[in-house]
């Protein structure tokens, strides 16, 4: 999406809410978004996401749009924020049904108003990526498979628990925020391919996401 075709200039991004303005300001849902709130990152995540944001042309700001009766979003919008905060991101909050020309360059399979969407760009406001409702990769790291040519039995074995674990996290209620379920220990961060971002299940899980995914 280039900056110079998109609406979302560095003026308009700076138009949007913060995320602790967007909670003062909303109408419904108010106790929920401030229960998902409390997750907190943990200080070795801190640190990767710091390194990440670091890095030439890493991810400097956060957009997201989003609506304060959606599910979705009450679950999602705290635990970015959150990731915003650990990571030193700038996050600008726009109420999708106020701006429609925002939404409008993020349809999901360019028909459905769907939300949260969160957009990334550099420090330059030049757009990296974006993921509508849920990013995609956790979906990819999920998906039952065989073992890969040459692939350790333990490589394998840690692979098939996470998916197994993460099949079972998406039967629950709460199963919008996939995560990377019980394993004994996350993937490395580094080793996931772009700009990866951590964000929280209910549980106060990890869940590792790569932003690189549309």
């Amino acid at each position: 999406m280039a900056r110079e075709t998109s609406v979302v200039t560095p003026e308009r991004f700076q138009q949007g809410f913060s995320y602790s303005v967007y909670i003062e300001q909303i109408k419904v849902n108010k106790a929920r978004f401030e229960e998902f709130y409390k997750f907190q990152v943990k200080s070795e995540d801190a640190a990767a996401l710091k390194e990440l944001v670091a890095r030439p042309n890493g991810p400097a700001k956060m957009l997201v749009l989003g609506e304060d009766w959606c599910g979705d979003v009450i679950r999602g919008m705290p635990m970015l924020a959150r990731v915003a905060e650990a990571a030193g991101l700038e996050m600008s909050i726009f109420p999708r049904d106020d701006h429609h020309d925002i939404m409008n360059e993020f349809l999901k399979n360019g028909e459905w108003m769907s939300i949260p969407v969160a957009v990334f760009y550099t420090k330059d406001h030049e757009y990296i990526c974006h993921w509508i409702e849920r990013p995609a990769a956790p979906r990819a790291l999920t998906a039952p498979r065989a073992p890969a040519p040459g692939e350790h039995h333990d490589q394998y074995r840690t692979h098939a628990a996470v998916a197994a674990g993460c099949r079972a996290h998406r039967q629950q209620p709460h199963h919008r925020l996939h995560g990377l379920a019980e394993t004994g220990k996350r993937p490395d961060l580094r080793r996931l391919p772009g700009p990866v971002a951590l964000v929280g299940g209910r549980s106060g899980r990890l869940l590792q996401i790569s932003l690189a995914v549309l």
